[in-house]
């Protein structure tokens, strides 16, 4: 490995380890949701291998998100079905390499994205002294 690409990756895992759980939050979404367009080109490029994997790679990413759910939320449960959902959607996009699928998908992760950053948002802009983010909760 090349040391800028050494530099590069140290600088992207000091990046995710000293984050906000709000901006961390927002990175998991974006990342799924990149890999949800990659997988739809892919399949649009007859490149059914590259699509498996960014799929596979979006999937990893709501197992994440699902993992790191704090249950003491009744909204949490309501996320998990939520999750468990698209998951679900994934892995029949997979199968089929269904670009419909994917955009059904893709939209739910935007609208989930954008409606946590409004609250990140909020939260951060209601603290007088901002400290607030720093203690926002992901429930994801």
């Amino acid at each position: 490995m090349s040391t800028n690409v050494q530099v590069y990756e140290q600088y992207k895992r000091t990046s995710v380890e000293t984050s906000p759980p709000g901006k961390l939050l927002l990175m998991l979404y974006n990342g799924c949701i990149k890999n949800i367009e990659n997988a739809r080109i892919a399949i649009n490029e007859k490149n059914p291998g590259l699509a498996h994997e960014k799929i596979v790679k979006a999937q990893d990413i709501i197992i994440e998100l699902m993992a790191t759910l704090n249950m003491d939320y009744d909204i949490s449960q309501r996320l998990l079905s939520v999750y468990d959902y698209i998951y679900n959607q994934m892995v029949e996009a997979n199968i089929k390499k269904d670009v419909e699928l994917l955009d059904e998908i893709h939209t739910f992760l935007v609208d989930l994205r954008n409606t946590w950053q409004d609250a990140i948002g909020k939260v951060q802009n209601t603290s007088p002294d901002n400290t607030s983010r720093q203690n926002f909760s992901v429930t994801g």
